[in-house]
């Protein structure tokens, strides 16, 4: 399979692309394979937060060249029209976008193009201080695609983001968390088992709460009056909540908390 999955004891699902002799390129089989298991730990409610990481020596080096050279004959020979076709591939991999839990990047080599957009679809990223990142579309003749356009400006700014746009340029890892891509750059090693270590601390928060906060920060209001309503509604729901049972209980007695989620 395309897509490993392991979980811990702690509530954390690990995914890892995994297709190592083509530095995990993304096919339509890797694709189909991350929205089935996306799928299933949608409704899982013993997982509490996610970890995408890739087989080294890449995270992932972007779309599958053969797919792509395919397509160019296509349009050129039979006049092919790829939208639907382009549009169908991108859900397959922004399945992780879509997941009730926070997903956490383990960018532990090279992200480069739609690799570095499946990461640009996560919650959060960590970083190899020796990977190469960037949206390099341009230099290939391809407008980006799987969602950079939009997701690159949100981390990084406009400005920012029509420099990498524009020039295809690719950074070192190091460069991109200072750019604010990532939380953090690390040696290439230590970058999942931090990644792992981050999901682990937000899997020990309220899963109730974590999962309304990840519904709010994914469509922000931009009036202050609309986010006060939606934060009255969830606190609404938190109030009847055994987690916040928990959570004060834990709070008078000085422990930890441990949130059923429900």
């Amino acid at each position: 399979m395309a897509v490993q999955l392991d979980r811990t004891a702690d509530g954390v699902a690990v995914l890892t692309l995994d297709d190592p002799e083509r530095r995990n390129a993304m096919t339509e089989a890797m694709g189909d394979a991350l929205t089935e298991v996306c799928s299933e730990l949608a409704d899982d409610g013993d997982v509490r937060a996610v970890v995408l990481t890739g087989t080294p020596p890449a995270f992932s080096a972007g779309g599958d060249l053969a797919m792509l050279e395919e397509l160019g004959r296509r349009a050129r020979e039979d006049g092919f029209d790829a939208t639907d076709h382009m549009r169908a591939f991108y859900r397959r991999f922004l399945a992780v976008r879509e997941l009730p839990q926070p997903v956490v990047a383990a960018v532990n080599g090279h992200a480069v193009g739609a690799g570095l957009c499946v990461a640009l679809a996560c919650d959060l990223r960590l970083v190899a201080r020796e990977a190469k990142v960037g949206l390099n579309f341009a230099r290939l003749g391809l407008h980006p695609g799987m969602g950079g356009s939009w997701l690159l400006p949100r981390a990084l700014g406009d400005q920012r983001a029509k420099l990498w746009l524009y020039t295809g340029r690719l950074f070192d890892g190091a460069e991109a968390a200072a750019a604010g891509l990532a939380l953090d750059a690390l040696p290439a090693d230590e970058v999942l088992p931090a990644a792992i270590e981050l999901a682990t601390e937000i899997a020990s928060a309220s899963p109730v709460v974590v999962r309304q906060l990840k519904s709010t920060l994914a469509d922000l209001p931009t009036d202050l009056g609309d986010a006060l309503d939606r934060e009255a509604a969830a606190q609404a729901v938190n109030y009847a909540s055994d987690d916040l049972a928990e959570g004060l209980a834990a709070g008078r007695d000085r422990r930890a908390p441990r949130f059923p989620g429900r």
